[in-house]
């Protein structure tokens, strides 16, 4: 009996102590550099964002976090990775509406799940878009766009980045909410499309700002509106969607950090702490605005919930228009 109480007191201290390893790693974290992986592209809003969020951690930390970009299919492959990464708070990333809302929806085998095999740490930002049409256009308003995508349904084109895209997005929204059918033009890149419309190949395009602004800047194009519940302070005179015949008209990409699922709960409240504070700062406040992303900065609980609202949204936008993932 002696002998059986000694194996359960050691099974119970052994139990105890694998207990105590991750709260005691994630006290002493970090104690090496982080990785920050960006599933897009260089020279994108989503990568722009990451080192400049990345450079303020790594001083608040005392380590370095190193953003690394990890391309392909849509941020699939980067997001892939970060989801059967090791939840040790040494590998994070950046996603957004794409990769951690509305890519299941598109996509059958997407290789993780956005809920369950992650950690909201902290919303970053949103990016609004401005539906733009070439300077010569015979669309001057909204409404004339309406009124000829419903007497011409699939006549007029808009250019996207691809399926889930925001301008997909922005684009299927407008549909839904106008009763109209719009012929969508996919690209590799949003600056392609952009291209075309200024050749005349397509008719309009659902753009982020940041990536409109030299055109807008120089005349090229046309603003008709803005894809956000409120105006924006560096368009004066352009409205939201919603206030010129689009009732309801909220379109918001969005910049987010994640972890992988199962990081230690201190560490990913640290995390959210860290960035909550470095978004807050009036400097990056106006970098982050010259991106064209609004600064947010909630918290994990808050930004949790939001993603799960977004896909919720968005599940019945797609669903509605009788999209399929392939």
């Amino acid at each position: 009996m002696k002998l059986r109480s000694i194996g359960i007191l050691a099974a119970a201290f052994g139990i105890l102590s694998a207990a105590s390893v991750p709260a005691a790693r994630a006290a002493t974290w970090p104690d090496t550099s982080v990785r920050y992986i960006v599933p897009f592209s260089p020279g994108g809003v989503s990568d722009a964002v990451a080192r400049l969020v990345a450079s303020q951690l790594g001083t608040r930390l005392g380590q370095s976090v190193i953003v690394e970009n990890k391309p392909g299919v849509s941020g699939l492959v980067g997001t892939r990775y970060v989801a059967h990464a090791k939840p040790d708070g040494y590998t994070i990333m950046g996603g957004t509406i794409t990769t951690h809302a509305v890519n299941p929806l598109f996509i059958k085998a997407t290789g993780y799940d956005p809920v369950k095999d992650f950690v909201p740490v902290s919303l970053v930002g949103t990016v609004s878009n401005v539906l733009v049409v070439r300077k010569d256009s015979r669309f001057n308003t909204v409404r004339q766009i309406i009124a000829e995508a419903k007497a011409h349904p699939d006549k007029l084109t808009y250019g996207t980045a691809g399926l889930g895209s925001s301008q997909h997005l922005s684009g299927e929204l407008f549909q839904s909410i106008s009763g109209t059918h719009l012929r969508q033009i996919m690209y590799k890149g949003g600056s392609q499309a952009m291209v075309d419309l200024l050749g005349g190949q397509i008719d309009m395009v659902f753009e982020t700002i940041a990536a409109a602004r030299p055109m807008i800047d120089a005349h090229s194009v046309k603003v008709l509106g803005v894809t956000s519940d409120h105006p924006v302070a560096d368009l004066p005179g352009v409205k939201p969607l919603a206030e010129l015949g689009l009732p309801g008209f909220v379109m918001q990409s969005w910049q987010g950090v994640f972890a992988p699922a199962g990081t230690p709960r201190a560490i990913v409240q640290k995390l959210s702490k860290e960035i909550g504070e470095i978004v807050a700062q009036p400097d990056v406040r106006t970098k982050l605005l010259r991106l064209g992303v609004q600064p947010d900065g909630r918290g994990m609980q808050a930004f949790g919930q939001f993603q799960k609202d977004e896909i919720r949204k968005w599940t019945g936008i797609v669903q509605a228009a009788g999209i399929k993932p392939h």
